[in-house]
């Protein structure tokens, strides 16, 4: 069977787009995990002493697939999405020229296959090379200003994404990617966050972004990324400044797990840098600088997005409601708190964090936190979420709060980890 499989290798670079399909179609089922002849995909990647890793013509295949008509490209990003829990396969697949055509395709606003290469791009970023490529990755950007889009990633055509007709005049602009990618991902909704249906400007949801974003933040320079004020227009450096962490915590509420999962981990990760914690909960009616920086944006305003998965239907004192953010005051006894208990988790855990400043305490404590996490602790069946949430209440006096890789704390088991 193995060495039927292998024949088929060279019919991926036939003329014939239907006999690519129909070779492509056969040895996708031997890329997930566990088939029993994936092995052939790895075959010829490994070096010799010094030699490095050498593409073989199978991965390369696959790469130009995706680029290909449809059919085609659909399997070849699947197969990748697949094949990319390999750390033999990481280099290859987050090489400048790919890394940046999957950017650049996840850009471009009519990719048929956004999602796919969105999943890629999130498998890819669980290792740090990956990361530390994007975090730094430029793609070249045409504004279009007759268009329902208002950029053109030129690196971004293949079968399933096609040129704007007519093509835009001007010279290409390298532009950072990340800020780009954040505001694909706000696009990709068809609900925005104030709850209003819209119409989604992108043909993929790119929910997977979210845990793009959550695996960049596990790094001291992504965590900075995400808290360093940049103009809210990535084209426009003329335009007001934002913390891009800003743009993506409304998405906390969002009926997708993968969307409010990876929002949640990755507010909860940029919690880890204390230097952060007043531009993180201060109201975006107040401008905040990071230090050792003075550029100061408005707040991004977390608390809300952080209480509204923990809140409930309860009803609260007056006086305990007016200290409550507006967002969560008088919620509609249908409130239901998320029924995901690992994220559940993460936002207690980001409490905790911001815990670990006197200001951070203080916030907390004036903003009715705990008379939220009163509720979420009566209420919760998951013991490791109630002992989290247990530790918060116990530190409602807000003297000291210990947390793993930040102050003393000998017991593992409460550590807060990067996720």
């Amino acid at each position: 069977m193995e060495a039927q499989l292998k024949e088929l290798i060279p019919f991926l670079r036939d003329k014939n787009p239907q006999v690519r399909q129909i070779a492509l179609s056969n040895l996708l089922g031997q890329t997930p995990e566990g088939s029993p002849h994936r092995n052939i995909f790895y075959h010829g990647l490994g070096g010799a002493g010094l030699q490095k890793p050498k593409e073989t013509d199978i991965i390369r295949d696959l790469k130009l697939l995706c680029r290909d008509q449809l059919a085609v490209a659909h399997d070849a990003f699947r197969a990748l999405v697949n094949l990319s829990d390999s750390a033999l396969l990481v280099p290859f697949l987050s090489e400048p020229a790919f890394l940046t055509f999957l950017v650049s395709y996840i850009l471009n606003a009519d990719s048929i296959l956004a999602d796919l290469a969105s999943m890629l791009l999130s498998n890819l970023t669980a290792s740090s090379s990956p990361c530390a490529a994007l975090l730094a990755l430029k793609v070249p950007i045409l504004k279009i200003s007759s268009s329902s889009s208002p950029l053109f990633p030129t690196l971004s055509r293949s079968g399933t994404c096609s040129a704007p007709v007519p093509y835009p005049s001007g010279e290409p602009q390298d532009i950072l990617a990340l800020p780009l990618l954040i505001d694909a991902f706000v696009e990709g909704v068809s609900i925005d966050p104030s709850g209003d249906r819209a119409p989604r400007k992108r043909k993929g949801e790119l929910h997977f972004l979210a845990s793009v974003f959550a695996n960049i933040s596990t790094s001291p320079a992504g965590r900075t990324f995400f808290v360093t004020s940049r103009p809210t227009d990535p084209l426009d450096p003329n335009s007001t400044n934002e913390y891009p962490l800003a743009k993506i915590v409304a998405f906390t509420e969002h009926q997708d797990t993968i969307r409010r999962g990876g929002v949640a981990s990755t507010l909860k990760n940029c919690a880890f840098s204390s230097q952060v914690h007043r531009a993180i909960l201060s109201p975006d009616t107040e401008a905040v600088a990071v230090p050792p920086s003075t550029l100061s944006a408005p707040g991004v305003d977390a608390l809300p997005y952080i209480l509204l998965p923990l809140a409930g239907p309860e009803e609260l004192d007056l006086e305990d409601q007016e200290k409550l953010p507006s967002a969560l005051q008088f919620l509609p006894s249908t409130k239901k708190r998320d029924p995901d208990p690992a994220l559940r988790f993460t936002h207690v855990e980001t409490l905790l964090l911001l815990c670990t400043t006197r200001w951070g305490r203080d916030y907390l404590r004036d903003h009715g936190v705990y008379e939220i996490i009163r509720g979420a602790h009566m209420e919760e069946t998951v013991d490791k979420v109630s002992e989290h949430i247990e530790r918060l209440k116990t530190a409602d006096d807000f003297d000291v709060v210990r947390v793993g890789g930040q102050e003393d704390d000998d017991d593992e088991d409460n550590r807060i980890e990067e996720v």
